[in-house]
């Protein structure tokens, strides 16, 4: 039987946020997946500190070369 089961580390030690009812002393084995944010707001705000601290046209500079696509084509292609 596999599940998906959310869970806090602390302390060196998971801890399941919901009752498992599995048997005392039964072996599972477990897999750590670590989500990449808590939710759109947080990837919106991540990718908003991509240019924190630069200047208006250090950002202009960087947009310039990534809408050039002669940077990421090879010529004659």
């Amino acid at each position: 039987m596999d599940r998906v089961v959310e869970a806090v580390f602390k302390n060196g030690v998971l801890t399941p946020l919901e009752p498992l009812d599995l048997p005392e002393h039964l072996r599972v084995l477990i897999t750590i997946q670590v989500p990449s944010a808590e939710g759109p707001e947080d990837a919106v705000q991540a990718w908003g500190r991509v240019y924190e601290g630069l200047s208006e046209e250090d950002v202009a500079a960087i947009e310039r070369i990534a809408l050039n696509r002669s940077h990421f084509m090879r010529q004659g292609t």
